[in-house]
């Protein structure tokens, strides 16, 4: 699936939803017109306190994490970014840093700009860590949860700087889990391909990328990174879809950079080729050409050469470069699978050990 950072509409606001909930619940008292029948007094009681019992935790939830969300501006761009520990560093998008090295964060309770650099950045997984050159006073890391706890349906925040507008927090709940996405490369995009993102209905605005998706336990599950756009409508922006790398990624990246200075075990398979998207007679993508393979790679060990077609990958069916890697995106380095291919028109398969990117 192919996605792209792009304007959203606001999803409705909490209180709208909550006006609904108090439609729904005084609809259904079952009294007569006119009575006040006891069950309806308690239906009618009860939904003013379910809402001020939501709106507190919102409010809890935002007092809590959003001291521990910054602005990032490199260069003539912005973006968001999370405060990641005691020590400065703070955990942000790739493709929020680009080319930069040296940068200027805003922290929600500051005006003055403070000044940070570049540690690492791995667009394999569009993640990037920042040193602050300084901390300010009162600012504190975040607290990150376990996303393999996420479930659909659960009430999420996102927290960022959407359209350069800090301190901004939009609200939804978590769609689907376990999404595998392909990043745009146009733009300054990184054309990362992510597995195991979190998609979530809470709005994702360009500057809302590298904030935090935070549940009501006030723990960052996610890194806000992508928005959906609809091919059939001209990749314009396709409202409520949006996608977060998930905090266990997120950890993963974040503390072998910080004590190793760069990625040391990405825990991304790779089949060891340069290949590219092959299209039929009808012009429609076909399968990867392998143009070379690594040395001693998991395509090298199972007797792939340049000149194969791969068209398959264990039971996923491969007709581009992006189905390649997303088949690969959900696979971890040593799992072991079939890859079928074509060489001269005949159709193989062979036992492939996959790699590590």
């Amino acid at each position: 699936m192919d996605a792209s950072r792009t304007r959203l509409p606001r999803p409705l606001a909490p209180a709208a939803l909550l006006a609904c909930a108090l439609l729904l619940l005084t609809g259904c008292t079952g009294s007569a017109p006119g009575s006040r029948g006891q069950r309806g007094d308690t239906a009618q009681a009860a939904a003013p306190a379910a809402a001020n019992d939501l709106q507190a935790d919102y409010q809890r939830v935002i007092d809590d994490v959003l001291p521990s969300v910054v602005q990032i501006q490199a260069g003539d761009s912005l973006g968001s970014g999370v405060v990641y520990d005691d020590e400065g560093h703070v955990v942000t998008n790739a493709h929020v840093v680009g080319d930069g090295r040296s940068f200027r964060v805003t922290t929600a309770r500051t005006e003055e700009a403070l000044t940070a650099r570049l540690v690492s950045s791995y667009p394999e997984q569009d993640l990037a860590v920042l040193k602050l050159d300084r901390l300010p006073e009162g600012m504190k890391a975040a607290r990150f949860g376990d996303s393999s706890k996420a479930e659909v349906g659960q009430i999420v925040l996102a927290m960022g700087s959407p359209l350069g507008l800090s301190s901004s927090v939009t609200q939804g709940i978590v769609s689907a889990v376990g999404r595998t996405v392909t990043e745009g490369s146009e733009g300054g995009g990184t054309g990362a391909t992510i597995g195991n993102m979190v998609q979530t209905s809470a709005a994702i605005n360009p500057g809302n990328s590298g904030g935090a998706l935070v549940n009501l336990d006030s723990e960052v599950i996610g890194i806000p990174t992508l928005a959906a756009t609809d091919p059939g409508l001209g990749d314009s922006a396709a409202p409520g879809i949006g996608f977060a790398i998930p905090a266990s990624m997120v950890k993963t990246v974040a503390d072998q950079i910080i004590r190793d200075g760069r990625v040391t075990d990405s825990g991304r398979a790779a089949l060891g080729v340069t290949a590219r998207t092959v299209v039929d007679d009808g012009y429609r993508p076909a399968g990867v050409a392998v143009v070379e393979v690594s040395d001693g790679g998991a395509a090298d060990d199972a007797g792939l050469r340049p000149g194969d077609v791969i068209v398959r990958l264990g039971h996923t069916d491969i007709t581009t470069i992006t189905s390649l890697a997303e088949a690969l995106a959900s696979m971890r380095p040593g799992d072991r699978t079939k890859v079928t291919y074509t060489r001269d028109g005949d159709e193989r398969t062979a036992e492939v050990t996959l790699g590590e990117q």
